[in-house]
């Protein structure tokens, strides 16, 4: 192995376990808090939801990339990849939807009580498990042409190849059925993508008309950043504005790599470590937002606000 995949595989390997033992702490913490809590807060069951499929794709497919950017090959066997890449594909999906669900969550939870969504507010807690589940059940149908396509590693002599990780490969599928496949995926991605942002525009607004109407009352010596409505609007918009900008940053950079014939594997290995900053940056976010986590690291009482109202 030459410098350069080397330093490809040592930054693999520290990002691969930095977010996976982030992210088991981060639900261990969760499912301690909901296991002793006879009041369940409504944003610990999205977050860990949203945690156990940030580890998840880290093991399925973070594991088995960081082996292959060390030189390992043809570790897998056809059912392994059937099942890790299912399992990847799965939970992806899964995070987009939760991701999604938590923006418009802090939506309707920061509405003017007299709003429209009055009614909405108070029956959305109730919604939150069987939106999960739902979310889980359609990720899974979604993406079972993996159980069928992705296999071990094969001889490109033998079977048309659409996708080769090394590891395992997506052997070939008609091209009508890889283009309903690819829009209906794309689809479903641009549709969650759309759908947060505008609940985050929203956020951003009803905060902001509610930072003028109160400004007032902070006085003049306070510094607005250290007011409470603003606080919340980075907490919530951070995470969201994050899955964006690297949704965005995918789709061009696949878009350069598929339209590009050269050999361009330092792009390829840019695109594969930016593939993880998300579930690795994630738990940070929300440990950063959480009072609780750093007072149950410090060993004091937990605090009983909500962080993200």
């Amino acid at each position: 192995m030459d410098g350069t995949a080397i330093s490809f595989g040592v930054v693999m390997l520290l990002q691969v376990t930095i977010g996976i033992l982030v992210n088991v702490i981060l639900l261990l913490f969760y499912i301690r808090t909901v296991s002793k809590s006879p009041m369940i807060r409504s944003l610990d069951l999205i977050f860990s939801h949203l945690t156990l499929a940030n580890t998840i794709i880290l093991l399925s497919i973070g594991i088995p990339e960081t082996m292959s950017a060390w030189g390992q090959r043809k570790f897998l066997d056809d059912v392994a990849c059937k099942i890790l890449m299912y399992l990847y594909r799965t939970t992806r999906g899964f995070a987009i939807c939760t991701t999604c669900f938590l923006s418009m969550f802090q939506a309707v939870t920061i509405s003017p009580v007299t709003s429209r969504w009055v009614r909405i507010k108070v029956k959305l807690p109730r919604c939150i498990i069987p939106s999960c589940l739902l979310s889980w059940i359609l990720s899974m149908l979604i993406d079972l042409s993996t159980l069928i396509h992705m296999k071990g590693p094969q001889n490109s002599s033998l079977v048309q190849i659409m996708l080769d990780l090394k590891y395992c490969t997506k052997v070939g599928v008609s091209a009508e059925s890889a283009l309903v496949i690819t829009v209906m995926l794309s689809l479903r991605d641009l549709f969650f993508v759309l759908l947060m942002s505008v609940a985050s525009g929203y956020v951003l607004f009803i905060l902001y008309r509610h930072h003028q109407r109160v400004l007032h009352l902070h006085g003049p010596g306070r510094s607005p950043g250290e007011m409470p409505e603003v606080r919340a609007a980075k907490r919530v918009i951070t995470l969201v504005a994050l899955y964006v900008l690297f949704y965005v940053r995918q789709s061009v950079m696949l878009s350069v790599i598929f339209s590009v014939k050269e050999n361009l594997s330092l792009l390829v290995n840019c695109q594969m470590i930016l593939g993880f900053a998300f579930p690795v940056i994630c738990p940070f976010l929300i440990i950063h937002g959480d009072r609780r986590i750093k007072a149950f690291w410090k060993k004091e009482s937990p605090a009983s606000d909500e962080d993200f109202p």
